[in-house]
């Protein structure tokens, strides 16, 4: 049987050092009081309030290793101590012992369960262990114990945010500020929810109070650039990522931020550099990486450039949908002859649609291929050649040897700007299918030009690549039938569109891919923005007319030339940086009508 020695009594004398010692404690001179708990133990070596307490000033000390000894003493002389069973728990916490600390809490709040602070720090280990519910249950165990208990609300929204449940997140950080208005952690935190919620000029605001607080904070300076990036304040945004990367220059964040900033400024040497410098500090700095992948892509450096954009695969936006496979994965480091190859896609339609033109060269080296495709595209992907087999994603997919992520097919090929596959068509549109628009649509007495001017608001540049239909209707006053290829409408479109003559708008009517390429087919060209519809096009052999942005002009458009190595038959028209659409619209507006007064079609 193992005894446990006895707390003994204090006398006055000791007594008084203890006061004396915790005085000094309280006001963080640490080293003066361990000095007097240590002479305290040495008169006294059982006295709990000397163990205890002077564990608890080497914990703050960062001496973890001795206060592990001497709160372990504390505890076994006084097993039923409940601030000394949550001590213990919050130093083995920081120690990375998170089973160990998540018992000494568990004692506590068995011992004081009106003791909010031992629920708040159960809370905070059980985050740690990744346990969040079970920890959103100990904060508010926290709060119903404590309601004025700001960090509880605090770490609440913590987890909130890490659950995405950003509104909850929201209230809770509101709570703590309201209980706190000094805690720059709780500002901090609500900007970031605030920009996850679309919230940004009041994301600003909450980032701005949290400087006001700590005016040296980096990382609040850093994610304020971001947001001063995304209302394309890029100057104010470049002026933060200096301000951080100067409080503290190994700080790898901002470099990188300051790099995309950079790179829209056309600085693509300083970009690079920027780059460089946060991977340097951060080698495993996924988003630098990938961002530096889309810098070197957009500059024509496509070798560099795939390395990188393999860190796509490593981003969070990609593990929340990340295939698992038993089988290697294939990036051109073997002969696929007689093997097969399972390709899977990933990201958006005009994506798939662009690199499914690998597909037959695979099939060209002996493998047999097997495509996982968006069940929208089946249809018109089944009619490339060599598919050995096209499923639809979510069915059972048939055995394979290798597998490969549709965009890391560039990689495995080895493409560079001088190999790019730019067959004049790749896919072929039903041949049914046009007939039975054709039908539909009637005799062509006009050309017949298709148009797209939005894509999804979910695009992470939408704002910048979509075009208001009030500004591009300005086109349909053309001698012109026009052929409506987006499904989906913004607010009032669809009621615009009702009042224009000479517009269609099949939208509902278009039941997959396999429709939208069949009236590609009966058009003469296709004017749209950078939306799935002129990848498909442009697959077909269609004549395109695509309007880009001068903010943040995807990377597979390259820079400045008027034409794509992707698509022959593409031409670009390219917005000049803060000069908006008006003048892009009035240069296709004029080679549009020279067009159709040159030859009757397009």
């Amino acid at each position: 049987m193992t005894h446990h020695a006895t707390a003994e009594p204090a006398s006055p004398q000791i007594h008084q050092r203890l006061v004396e010692a915790l005085t000094l404690h309280k006001a963080g001179r640490l080293d003066e009081a361990v000095w007097i708990y240590r002479a305290v133990l040495t008169a006294a070596p059982t006295n709990f309030d000397a163990l205890h307490l002077l564990g608890a000033a080497l914990a703050q000390a960062g001496r973890r290793g001795e206060a592990e000894s001497y709160l372990r003493a504390a505890v076994a002389l006084s097993p039923d101590h409940a601030a000394a069973r949550n001590n213990f728990g919050n130093l083995l916490k920081d120690m990375g012992k998170f089973e160990d600390s998540l018992a000494q809490y568990d004692r506590a709040v068995a011992l004081a369960p009106g003791e909010a602070s031992a629920h708040s720090n159960r809370g905070n280990v059980l985050r740690e262990m990744g346990r969040r519910e079970e920890a959103l249950d100990s904060y508010a165990r926290a709060i119903a114990a404590q309601p004025d208990y700001a960090d509880a609300h605090y770490n609440r929204g913590v987890v909130l945010t890490e659950l995405e449940r950003p509104g909850e997140a929201l209230a809770c950080y509101d709570r703590a500020i309201a209980l706190n208005p000094l805690k720059t952690e709780a500002y901090y935190n609500r900007g970031n929810v605030l920009r996850q919620l679309g919230r940004l000029e009041d994301a600003l605001a909450s980032y701005d109070r949290a400087l006001a607080l700590n005016p040296r904070g980096e990382k609040i300076l850093s994610n304020r650039g971001n947001i001063l990036a995304e209302l394309d304040r890029l100057d104010e945004a470049l002026d933060c990522f200096n301000q951080a990367i100067a409080i503290k220059p190994d700080y790898p964040a901002p470099y990188s931020n300051r790099a995309n900033i950079l790179k829209e400024f056309r600085r693509f040497d300083e970009a690079l550099a920027s780059f460089d410098h946060a991977i340097a500090l951060d080698p495993d700095f996924v988003d630098a990486h990938w961002n530096r992948g889309l810098c070197l892509l957009q500059t024509g450096a496509l070798a560099r450039g795939w390395a990188d954009y393999e860190w796509r695969r490593r981003k969070a936006t990609w593990q929340s949908s990340a295939r698992a496979f038993d089988q290697p994965c294939w990036l051109g480091q073997s002969d696929p002859a007689g093997r097969t190859l399972l390709v899977h896609v990933e990201q958006g339609f005009g994506d798939t649609l662009q690199f499914c033109r690998y597909l037959p060269l695979l099939a060209a080296r002996g493998a047999r291929v097997v495509l996982e495709a968006e069940p929208q595209l089946c249809g018109l992907l089944g009619g490339l050649p060599g598919l050995d087999r096209v499923v639809a994603k979510g069915d059972p997919l048939p055995p394979f040897d290798y597998y490969c992520p549709m965009m890391s097919l560039p990689l495995a090929f080895g493409t560079d700007l001088a190999s790019i596959p730019a067959a004049p068509r790749y896919l072929t549109a039903d041949p049914a299918r046009v007939a039975r628009w054709r039908q539909r649509l009637g005799e062509a007495r006009r050309p017949r030009i298709g148009v797209a001017w939005s894509g999804s608001r979910l695009h992470r540049n939408d704002r910048h690549r979509s075009i208001p239909l009030d500004a591009f209707a300005r086109l349909f006053a053309a001698d012109a039938d026009f052929i409506v290829l987006q499904k989906e409408f913004r607010p009032g479109d669809a009621e615009r569109l009702a009042s224009l003559p000479g517009v269609r708008a099949p939208g509902a009517e278009l039941v997959d891919f396999s429709d939208t390429a069949a009236l590609c087919e009966l058009c003469d060209l296709v004017i749209a923005v950078d939306t799935s519809v002129v990848h498909l096009a442009g697959a077909l052999g269609r004549p395109v007319w695509l309007l880009l942005p001068g903010i943040n002009p995807d990377w597979r458009w390259l820079l400045d030339r008027p034409d794509s190595p992707w698509y022959p038959s593409l031409r670009l028209y390219r917005q000049a940086l803060y000069q908006g659409w008006p003048a892009v619209l009035d240069r296709v507006a004029a080679d549009l009508d020279r067009a159709l007064a040159g030859g009757g079609r397009a």
